[in-house]
């Protein structure tokens, strides 16, 4: 894990610059995701006091568990860290647009808002495929910011893929 020092702000900092360097926390989480093998997906979860409670990448192999997703990952480990499942002041920054699964974490964690970098077309259910984060019906909404370092966190998901195609096809 990163040190601290690494993810807190300087005074004066606005929220865009809080923003990309957060997001770049979670590509490194997402870089070391990708070099033990999982899908280059990373998170943080940073608490309403602004102090950063988890960084994670995706874990699904490593632990042999198909809720092992970086979001999934973070959002436990903050909980533990905060002594409360609900996460209401949280902020939570994602590589990539969330999954239905970890959207729906997210709601159930009553994070207030949901920072991340590229949407997912295929799987995406916060913007893309589904409205799970602002969806009316359900009993929390929070508040959605989407393209923050975009290029950068789709890139990291192309190479990814790209490699394995590369390595499948030799």
């Amino acid at each position: 894990m990163q040190a601290q020092e690494d993810f807190e702000g300087g005074e004066g900092e606005g929220v865009e610059g809080a923003d990309e360097r957060r997001m770049r926390a979670a590509i490194r989480a997402a870089r070391e995701a990708a070099g033990r093998g999982e899908v280059p997906v990373g998170a943080v979860v940073v608490g309403g006091d602004g102090k950063v409670l988890a960084v994670a990448g995706n874990r699904t192999r490593a632990d042999c568990d198909p809720t092992a997703h970086a979001e999934i990952v973070a959002l436990r480990e903050a909980a533990r860290r905060a002594g409360n499942y609900r996460l209401t002041g949280a902020v939570v920054y994602s590589t990539i647009e969330p999954c239905a699964m970890c959207a729906g974490a997210l709601v159930q964690a009553r994070v207030r808002r949901l920072v991340y970098g590229a949407p997912d077309a295929r799987a995406g259910a916060v913007r893309s495929i589904f409205r799970i984060c602002d969806e009316s019906s359900l009993n929390h909404r929070m508040e959605l910011t989407a393209g923050v370092l975009e290029e950068e966190c789709r890139a990291l998901m192309q190479e990814f893929f790209r490699e394995r195609r590369q390595r499948r096809d030799e």
